[in-house]
């Protein structure tokens, strides 16, 4: 398994740290608004290297976070006239139901923010201890990058541009901010109720500033010359909260840490700093960073009008079976490699709603040949299980390449082709048949396109459309050609059409 590591810049063989389980760890969204199909993209990546990983060890576990605190959430709560509370949950449900249809697994472990308060509190608590944080006047907490030799190895940056003595309090910024960035955010008016009194110890320099801080913020405990146990009226600020979530669910080390291209700097900077200063251990052992979202190539925004959410497109298509456009959304996603930048078209979309729709049709061919049980032969040939062998190693090798899912894809599509070949020409077995059905199974473990529920459902025909049916076929079978034109188009008026094959013929809704 070779996998492209952003930590070394190049493609590694893939050792786990131990090898009974996987640790994968991917950031979650901040619900604060839907999420926009570019995040979703990054959503549908991560589950097919989780879905891959699954496939080849199973022994895969999975966390993501919810930041349900934030400048955004508290902002437009606010605005909204909510708690932060009732608001975050309620995007929260949204972003999770957008999973579901776009047939994304849910992590293993869903950790919300607010509930890793006592781990946030525990790692900055040894971040001060260590030097690696300090007390400002501002009565927040920052982290002191130049304390971390290591701080520019992910995101390669130069740390000649290190501004001294500076500090950003904002959750988000760029790369033209390399300064101290906060671990714990003072109150303000702004905030409302959105605040903890946690516990902190200070050393040395730090005891110095409590005199300058506004006495609302702080509460001293105890204090001597050399330490100061105190409460600070506080919140966690952006960047801590990955760290606290993978200490609660993984501990020190994870395998793989998984994002989009934009959160290398300086998210995902910031959390190697902050966690590795606490444990003194690697934290992440491989680093996978999937490429941006274009539409008709150009960057999605709402300035633009090119700007989409998962609603946006339900709306566009409303006439278009939900299940095939959100299995035909996954696969426009699926069909790029992940590390390079990919275009959303409408066009796109509307031919891959044509495939999907094409593969369904394949599948229930193949599943009325193996419901009628009849064939000419019995067994299952050599050369058919060498063919077979042949479609899954290939398959295997693409998804091991740094999850070459547009190979992967070609394979599936061969596979296709070769299934409509044996269907039409009828001379394989049973047990082959039933073989091909199979290896869909297969492949539907990590591309996850297929509904099998759906293929195999039944659909109830009216009794007048199936009589016209029958009578079709009976006009056919006495060669009243006439007659059975006349009926089918009568069908197809009502919504049917008729399917022949050279022993017999089958109805399907349109």
């Amino acid at each position: 398994m070779q996998i492209y590591n952003t930590l070394t810049r190049k493609k590694e063989k893939f050792k786990p740290v131990k090898w009974d389980k996987i640790k994968i760890y991917y950031c979650g969204p901040t619900v604060y608004n839907y999420a926009h199909i570019g995040n979703l993209k990054t959503f549908v990546f991560e589950d097919i290297v989780v879905r891959t990983f699954r496939f080849l060890w199973e022994k895969v576990e999975t966390t993501m976070n919810i930041t349900d605190i934030d400048d955004k959430t508290i902002r437009d709560s606010q605005k909204a006239g909510e708690t932060l509370r009732d608001f975050t949950k309620k995007y929260a449900k949204i972003f999770l139901e957008d999973l579901e249809k776009l047939w994304i697994q849910k992590a293993d472990n869903i950790i919300y923010v607010t509930s890793v308060i006592p781990e946030i509190t525990r790692l900055i608590n040894t971040m001060l201890r260590r030097k690696n944080a300090y007390l400002w006047e501002d009565a927040s907490i920052y982290f002191d990058i130049s304390s971390f030799k290591n701080y520019w190895k992910l995101s390669n940056l130069d740390l000649k541009s290190l501004k001294k003595n500076a500090r950003i309090n904002n959750d988000e910024y760029d790369k033209d901010n390399f300064w101290d960035f906060v671990l714990w955010k003072s109150w303000k008016k702004e905030d409302w109720d959105n605040f903890w009194w946690v516990e902190f110890k200070l050393y040395w320099e730090d005891i110095k500033k409590l005199e300058k801080i506004d006495k609302n913020l702080i509460e001293i405990v105890e204090k001597n010359e050399n330490e100061a146990l105190v409460k600070i009226k506080w919140r966690p600020g952006w960047h801590i909260e990955c760290s606290a979530c993978n200490m609660k669910a993984f501990g020190p080390q994870i395998d793989i840490h998984m994002w989009g291209q934009d959160l290398i700097f300086p998210h995902h900077e910031n959390e190697i700093a902050q966690t590795e200063s606490c444990t003194k251990k690697q934290f992440a052992k491989y680093w996978l960073h999937s490429g941006h979202l274009m539409v008709d190539w150009k960057k999605m925004s709402k300035s633009l009008g090119n700007f989409y959410t998962l609603r946006n497109i339900e709306e566009k298509f409303s006439n278009e079976d939900k299940n095939i456009l959100y299995r035909a959304i996954r696969l426009g996603f699926i069909n790029w490699k992940y590390r390079e930048s990919i275009d959303f078209s409408f066009e796109k979309l509307k031919a891959n709603i044509n495939t999907i729709k094409k593969i369904d049709n394949t599948i229930k061919n193949l599943k009325e040949k193996i419901d009628l049980n009849k064939s000419k032969y019995e067994w299952v040939r050599k050369e058919f299980s060498i063919e077979m062998q042949e479609f899954i190693w290939e398959y295997i090798e693409k998804l091991e390449d740094d999850f070459n899912t547009p190979e992967a894809l070609k394979v599936f599509f061969e596979f296709n082709k070769f299934v409509n070949e044996a269907l039409r020409d009828e001379n394989f077995s049973i047990e082959e048949y039933k073989s091909l059905f199979s290896m869909y199974e297969t492949f539907n473990e990590v591309l996850n396109i297929i509904d099998f529920e759906k293929i195999e459902k039944k659909e109830e025909i009216p009794a007048k459309i199936l009589e016209k049916f029958e009578a079709r076929n009976k006009a056919k079978k006495e060669k009243n050609f006439i007659l059975a034109d006349s009926l089918r188009d009568e069908l197809l008026k009502e919504g049917y059409k008729i399917i022949d094959t050279r022993d017999w013929a089958k109805l399907e809704k349109i």
